[in-house]
């Protein structure tokens, strides 16, 4: 089998090799090749992967000019990968390379994407709940089945990678991209280590952004949720103003009184617009950016790709 691997990295320069090494032990034979996209290091990391190309034919580099995301950098590690299927995983190897061949055997027996699921993580506690938060908030809203506590962390068969290398959206939530895919899919499970080397890379702000993406992409019940609570608000303020008529009928002495409240609910009404128009805002600001239409990345430089360097 020719199983290719998809590894985004970022300031990574201790974990290249020793991610060379697990994957490569993990596969064996069936490796291909090891498609790395250094998404704008500003350490040694791209020197590492050029030393290691050039020691390993298997090995194929991808430079971005600078730093694009991410998901930006799974996708061209996909549109590059030439393997039967494709493996995509994290270089920092919290996600233990070992799976691989259980991910392999699922795929031979038809399936055509095989994710990971977290059966555990070696995360901070508030990382845990955020994401066990996030997932089933998201498998309630979305419009397509998306498995919990699934990563990036799969298998995708060849046709899968070429339907989603098709997909020129650029604000991009793979693990919803794959489920809307609608191939036949399958979880196994298994523990997510704590990082060996290093730190995290992912801020909190990308976290957000990620989640954002995952949600709107996704799902209009945001801008349906809208709707609904501008609804409620015109209906409290009909009935606002019947006690108001009612009031003034019976002689209206309550109407002086209730300035701080009246003020209070003048300031909730206009925070809950604000909050509708930030909703309006992120569709919108998607919409913007889709229809500029910008190239996804950049690549500053290629190497073990032939004619392409």
């Amino acid at each position: 089998m020719r199983i290719s691997v998809a590894v985004p990295v970022y300031n990574e320069e201790g974990n290249v090799r020793h991610a060379i090494e697990r994957v490569s032990r993990a596969l064996g034979n069936d490796l291909h090749e090891i498609v790395f996209v250094d998404d704008g290091s500003r350490d040694a990391t791209f020197d590492e992967l050029r030393a290691a190309a050039l020691a390993d034919p298997r090995v194929k580099v991808l430079s971005f000019s600078r730093n694009f995301g991410h998901q930006i950098a799974v996708s061209a590690a996909l549109e590059h990968a030439t393997g039967e299927a494709v493996v995509i995983i994290d270089g920092d190897m919290q996600d233990p390379p070992e799976v691989i061949p259980e991910l392999i055997t699922k795929w031979r027996e038809g399936y055509e994407i095989v994710y990971a699921t977290r059966r555990s993580r070696g995360d901070t506690f508030a990382k845990r709940v955020f994401a066990a938060l996030f997932y089933r908030i998201l498998r309630s809203l979305a419009d397509v089945p998306i498995p919990l506590d699934a990563g990036d962390f799969a298998l995708l068969d060849r046709k899968v990678v070429d339907v989603l290398a098709r997909m020129p959206e650029r604000s991009r939530y793979l693990r919803g991209l794959r489920a809307w895919s609608g191939y036949r899919s399958i979880g196994v499970p298994y523990d997510r280590h704590a990082r060996e080397r290093g730190e995290s890379k992912y801020t909190l702000k990308q976290m957000l952004d990620l989640a954002t993406s995952g949600i709107i992409g996704f799902s209009i019940v945001p801008l349906r949720l809208a709707v609904y609570v501008g609804l409620a608000f015109a209906l409290l303020s009909a009935l606002g103003a019947c006690w108001v008529i009612v009031e003034w009928f019976l002689g209206g002495e309550s109407l002086v009184r209730g300035w701080a409240s009246l003020m209070l609910a003048v300031f909730f009404v206009g925070g809950v617009q604000l909050f509708i128009i930030g909703v309006l805002g992120e569709y919108i600001g998607r919409i913007y950016r889709e229809v500029q239409g910008r190239p996804l990345y950049i690549v500053r430089e290629k190497i073990g790709f032939g004619a392409q360097d």
